[in-house]
């Protein structure tokens, strides 16, 4: 069976904003999406996506990815259904040496995307297929724009054919973000 087609991207609101954990939640409720720290010690800390939208018993409590950072927030590990590879193997600079905020990655689906930071109109993060069409982006709240109740006012949108590549953008912009707040190189 074929998902219904909206002609519409996903608009994942942020609930929070924070890198240690929100909910990001399509404002057409289609898709629900947290990511929650699930360990924090002296190995460092874990922090994993659960698709809340799933209709298995074990949404709640099995991941679809985990993020794994070293004491120092360095760059860890990145597991997806039992595979795991390292950080910066799996997002690796666009090119050696180059500047940390622009990296690439291959999807599951076997493709090739890239992060850019502040490179695309009012985004402050851009991901680009092979093509340089715009798949996924993030946005932060506007300045001056009120308050919203539960929202952070930040949004990550992912194109509609992209969809079921929500949790893997998620993941990346994720990484991305915490690789600039914590200026890894």
């Amino acid at each position: 069976m074929q998902a219904t087609r909206y002609y519409q991207p996903y608009f994942l609101e942020d609930r929070t904003g924070r890198l240690s954990g929100s909910e990001f939640v399509d404002i057409h409720d289609r898709v629900r999406l947290a990511y929650r720290c699930t360990r924090r010690d002296a190995r460092g800390t874990q922090y994993c996506i659960f698709e809340l939208s799933s209709p298995r018993d074990d949404a709640y409590t099995r991941p679809v990815i985990a993020l794994e950072f070293g004491p120092n927030n360095e760059l860890g590990t990145i597991t997806f259904g039992g595979a795991y590879t390292g950080l910066d193997m799996y997002l690796p600079k666009v090119t050696p040496g180059g500047t940390t905020r622009h990296r690439t990655f291959t999807g599951h689906n076997g493709q090739r995307y890239k992060w850019s930071y502040r490179t695309h109109e009012d985004h402050e993060w851009t991901c680009v297929d092979d093509a340089d069409n715009v798949v996924a982006f993030y946005n932060l709240k506007i300045p001056g724009e009120p308050p919203y109740p539960n929202s952070s006012g930040c949004m990550l949108t992912v194109e509609e054919l992209y969809g079921d590549m929500s949790c893997e953008f998620l993941a990346t912009c994720l990484l991305m973000r915490h690789i600039v707040t914590y200026g890894i190189q």
